[in-house]
């Protein structure tokens, strides 16, 4: 799940890290009354959509499709430029390299005190699954996309680990200060924002905090000038508070409804709808059918828990997709019995009056039952005993049908 800019300065404010004044907006009224009440006469006029790349973006006209702006974050240094930029960005298409050639509707905006930048760093914290650790990178590198910094000067990426127990440890952190060339003042605010972002990551469940630029002020501060954060879903019933900070007009309405009914749904660009329990078996799926020269719809796991209705839910979602040319059902029983997930599969493509191939693949708890289900019923189907099988077979059926 992932909130705005604004919404993670919230956070951050409330763990004691540094940030600038701001004020959410929603409309160029809105942020005219920002501006007074700020009391600055620099402000940074920011965007708010779920994706990064917002400076470089350009906005588009959503009726007419026309450029109006280069730029999703302006710096005005008046009321009267707080107004051109926010009619130039309230209710336009941004797009930034991060959402594609569609872009994203602005909705949202920020409003944010301008702040004298002596230098720009790059910090963020991630899972880092294979040291089973938190790491934390940071760059002096700052306001640039981290990765060409990666492929250009890796030996400017720093990184530092630490365990979500253990809390982060004050030698790692004072090293990571002198590795980004800190002293003084600025030394001392970085561990102390460090320590505050850790605890922040594990308190709040996060998979990623991302700041770029964090900011060294002319007076040594170290200021987070954006916050980008995301939490791990599967948390979400510790922390109620998720829910009333999700913006579901940034989300896809399919993956949102989705949601509703337990299943993980993303769309991609290929023409093979997935339907999966397990998001480990939705990868190797979805990587299986791509060796095989196919391209998936989507990703969409089931869960061990499906049900029924869910799994008819789930083909639909599939079916909604004008791209899909068929579709592989790849299950793996445990708490989930194949045969039950045969039924329904059949119950569904009736409904739904399936006209597109279909391969199914079993493996597990009734496996042996659910095969003879499917391959005893007037449902044109196709059974699999192998993921490797079952792929090569709905890449087949799909090429067939072009």
């Amino acid at each position: 799940m992932n909130i705005h800019e604004y919404q993670g300065k919230i956070l951050f404010k409330q763990a004691g890290v540094k940030v600038q004044d701001g004020i959410h907006c929603k409309t160029v009224s809105d942020a005219l009354d920002a501006y007074d009440k700020l009391g600055t006469k620099v402000v940074a006029v920011k965007s708010q959509i779920h994706a990064g790349g917002r400076g470089k973006g350009t906005l588009y006209d959503q009726e007419t499709d026309d450029l109006v702006m280069e730029g999703g974050v302006k710096i005005a240094f008046s009321r009267e430029e707080v107004e051109k930029y926010a009619e130039n960005i309230i209710g336009r298409r941004l797009v930034t390299k991060q959402t594609g050639s569609d872009g994203k509707i602005v909705n949202n905006l920020y409003v944010e005190a301008g702040c004298s930048i002596a230098h720009e760093y790059y910090l963020a914290l991630l899972v880092d699954r294979e040291e089973k650790s938190i790491l934390i990178m940071a760059s002096t590198e700052g306001g640039m996309d981290i990765e060409e910094v990666a492929e250009n000067t890796p030996e400017a990426i720093h990184k530092i680990w630490t365990h979500p127990i253990d809390g982060l440890n004050e030698k790692d952190a004072v090293e990571m200060a002198e590795k980004l060339d800190l002293e003084g003042k600025s030394k001392q605010e970085l561990v102390s924002m460090l320590k505050s972002l850790s605890r922040l990551f594990v308190e709040k469940d996060c998979s990623m905090i991302e700041i770029n630029p964090l900011v060294r002020s002319d007076s040594g501060e170290m200021i987070a000038l954006d916050a980008k954060v995301s939490f791990d879903d599967n948390a979400s019933f510790r922390h109620p508070w998720m829910e009333e900070m999700r913006d579901h007009s940034e989300e896809e309405e399919v993956e949102t409804r989705a949601h509703d009914h337990g299943l993980s749904y993303v769309k991609l660009d290929g023409n093979i709808g997935c339907l999966v329990n397990g998001a480990g078996l939705a990868m190797a799926s979805m990587d299986v059918i791509k060796l095989y020269g196919g391209e998936p719809a989507n990703f969409l796991d089931i869960g061990g828990g499906a049900t029924r209705e869910s799994i008819t839910t789930a083909f639909g979602i599939i079916l909604e997709d004008d791209n899909v040319e068929g579709i592989l059902v790849n299950i793996f029983g445990g708490i989930i019995q194949c045969d039950m997930v045969a039924r329904s599969v059949i119950e569904a493509s009736n409904d739904l009056g399936l006209k597109v191939p279909l391969v199914v693949r079993f493996s597990g708890t009734n496996h042996v039952e659910g095969k003879e289900v499917l391959d005893n019923c007037d449902l044109d189907v196709h059974t699999a005993s192998t993921l490797a099988e079952g792929a090569e077979k709905i890449v087949y059926l799909t090429r067939s049908v072009e």
